[in-house]
């Protein structure tokens, strides 16, 4: 049974309540990786999605708090790391703010944009930052795909749904 809606007199949603009808959508999660001088630089996602096939393009929203995506920002290069279902630690990593998160996971240095490739991930997109564009309290990220990579055995993907991690299956 669907619950009455109860718009607020004023016209703005609460965001608790948006934050909790918005899990019901069951998302992939990515890390997205890049190289800031000589140090790996990284964050947890689950706002990504693919734009367009010509040119290729993906998406993805950041929040404006985070500490990671300046230096994202200025390396203009970055991957997209998809992640297995097995990786869930490596996306709580990637997720904190100020930790060590590279110490979780072994990574490569991608062919084409040098970015951090992750270990054990399903599938990595290289990228170039093509836009940025106002997203609110984020910033929606596109970047233009120049290199794919995708594991030889995919095995299931990490899932968020419900302010939750799972697997299909």
């Amino acid at each position: 049974m669907l619950t009455t809606p109860h718009p607020d007199p004023d016209g703005r949603l609460d965001p608790d309540r948006f934050r909790r009808v918005l899990s019901h959508f069951c998302s992939g999660v990515v890390v997205v990786t890049a190289m800031a001088g000589a140090e790996p630089v990284g964050l947890t996602c689950q706002s990504f999605s693919s734009l367009s096939l010509e040119p290729p393009l993906v998406l993805f929203g950041v929040a404006r708090t985070s500490r990671s995506w300046p230096r994202l920002r200025r390396a203009g290069r970055f991957a997209v790391n998809i992640l297995a279902a097995d990786q869930e630690r490596t996306s709580r990593a990637f997720s904190v703010q100020g930790a060590d998160k590279f110490s979780v996971q072994s990574w490569e240095l991608g062919p084409q944009t040098g970015a951090p490739l992750l270990v054990g991930a399903l599938a990595h997109l290289e990228c170039g930052i093509y836009a940025v564009h106002d997203g609110g309290d984020h910033e929606i990220v596109v970047g233009r795909v120049l290199a794919l990579r995708e594991h030889e055995h995919p095995g299931p993907a990490l899932l968020y749904f419900r302010s939750g991690y799972h697997r299909l299956g």
